[in-house]
């Protein structure tokens, strides 16, 4: 369980489980279990690791594993991994039952289509779960409530009720604990704030460096608000922070679903302007930002990319906390503002970081290409003697008034094994007539072909594509769309006699 609820706390689960044991002559023998962890990934999950663990040895002491329902067992975004894990049960010999569900686990037709469907509803249900709790943190920000994170110097999180009125000073690692109360940004102590506003004045006025800053600090035994000595970035964090002229900045990093981590662009960062207290004047905050901008702006591209070069080769490995840590180079931030990513810094020097982020420029370059996407679908139905009118906010299309269609673009996706896949999800919350699946060949660059699904056949939320596929899909594949605008022509009958 990620969270104490009554229907999924452990102790509830735990006592199912044991009325299902003693209803079929089972003796638990052992029991696995993971208390606040989120069932979206296997990481973090001790309990199930150490289950498959116990599993794969060959030394289970056990014939049976026991679960509350199939969500117990992941809210996995692949459905096809809550199945890998069960799969390497079964060959092992040990059956996996589900103590809550309607339905046995008896590999007949029913229960495994019943359990796939349970699995795809249990990664959407946390999907969807997850849509609504971004739009409303982000809502919550617009109004000036702190979403997370900790105050950061010179600050402090003040707990306040829903009529605004002060409660509590929340310490580090405090939580509110009633959903009507709410979270904002106050004044830290005197001495911290002396502190920031002194930071801004040895940078702006005096011309010291952020390493310049942290050694003189920390000569003066003055210590960060987590009782650090101060660094490059901790300094250069306090310089280029909103919050410290009263702002509430959200979303300039993601994580949703604990799948990637990507840092987001300004244009998509949600803020609140003037919501808190402020340390420092805008005035001042601006000076500062337009000297960390200019550094840069004196190198050339090769200069940039040959002090990148040189720090690869002295530290081994690049990051942009790695970057900000050097104070004889411009921020990771520069690099960002200057080749777009630093991804693309790092591609432009021959570095490949260990980990995979091309998917950042693809979902960049997809988000980008969407509009145009859109446009040549909309210009195949009118040249085609069609009208057409567009939702500005969802995008859906209306044709002729007459029915609805929703454009999705799905990226593909290499295997390990070398093949390609699609994943395409249907926003079952638009309900359109038809859904025009885009999807990307294998460079991601360009459109492959069509898929033209039909709500009225398909109401699924998530479709996974191989690059050959059953009839019960490819039926619906085209190599162009002009067989769907050729629906909204007009036909004229001449009078009837």
């Amino acid at each position: 369980m990620s969270t104490d609820l009554q229907q999924y706390s452990t102790e509830n689960q735990l006592d199912k489980i044991k009325r299902y044991a003693d209803q079929r002559g089972f003796e638990i023998v052992r029991v696995f279990e993971d208390a606040g962890r989120s069932g979206l990934t296997l990481n973090d999950r001790d309990g199930l690791q150490d289950l498959i663990r116990v599993v794969q040895s060959g030394a289970a002491d056990f014939e049976a594993i026991l679960v509350y329902d199939v969500s117990r067992w992941g809210r996995f975004q692949d459905a096809d991994e809550g199945a890998y894990h069960e799969h390497l049960c079964s060959r092992a010999g040990i059956r996996v039952h589900y103590c809550g569900e309607q339905f046995d686990n008896d590999g007949s037709l029913g229960s495994i289509l019943l359990k796939n469907v349970k699995r795809v509803m249990a990664g959407e249900y946390s999907r969807e779960l997850s849509v609504k709790v971004f739009a409303g943190q982000c809502r919550l920000v617009e109004l000036g409530f702190r979403q997370g994170g900790p105050a950061g110097y010179g600050l402090r999180r003040q707990l306040i009720d829903e009529k605004r009125q002060h409660k509590a000073e929340l310490l580090r690692g405090e939580r509110k604990s009633l959903q009507t109360d709410r979270v904002v940004l106050a004044l830290g102590p005197q001495d911290e704030i002396a502190h920031v506003r002194r930071i801004y004045t040895m940078f702006v006025d005096e011309g010291l460096s952020e390493h310049e800053i942290a050694s003189r600090l920390n000569n003066e035994g003055i210590l960060t608000d987590f009782e650090r000595r101060w660094s490059r970035s901790s300094v250069h964090q306090i310089l280029t922070n909103e919050k410290y002229i009263g702002n509430n900045v959200f979303n300039r990093v993601s994580f949703k679903l604990k799948q990637k981590r990507v840092v987001n662009s300004r244009e998509n960062w949600v803020r609140a302007e003037g919501v808190y207290p402020s340390i420092i004047e805008r005035s001042l905050f601006d000076r500062a930002r337009s000297i960390i901008d200019a550094r840069s702006n004196h190198y050339s591209d090769e200069q940039l990319l040959s002090f990148l070069q040189t720090i690869l080769q002295e530290e081994g490995s690049l990051s942009g906390l790695v970057i900000d840590e050097r104070a004889d180079m411009p921020s990771s931030s520069a690099y960002r503002s200057r080749f777009g990513s630093l991804i693309r810094a790092y591609s432009l020097i021959g570095y490949e970081p260990d980990r995979d982020y091309r998917y950042i420029e693809i979902n960049r370059s997809i988000r980008a290409a969407y509009p145009e996407v859109l446009d040549k679908i909309v210009a195949g139905f009118e040249v085609a003697g069609g009208d057409v009118t567009r939702d500005e906010g969802t995008q859906l299309l209306s044709i002729n008034g007459e029915f609805t269609a929703a454009i999705v673009i799905a990226r593909a996706l290499t295997t390990t094994s070398g093949s390609l896949r699609w994943r395409i999800r249907l926003d079952t919350g638009l309900i359109p007539d038809l859904t025009v699946a885009v999807r990307l060949d294998a460079s991601n660059s360009r459109p492959l072909d069509y898929y033209v699904f039909p709500s009225l056949d398909l109401n699924v939320p998530l479709i996974k594509l191989a690059e050959d596929n059953s009839l019960s899909l490819d039926a619906y594949r085209f190599n162009s769309l002009d067989f769907l605008f050729s629906l909204a022509g007009r036909s004229l009958f001449g009078e009837a006699a």
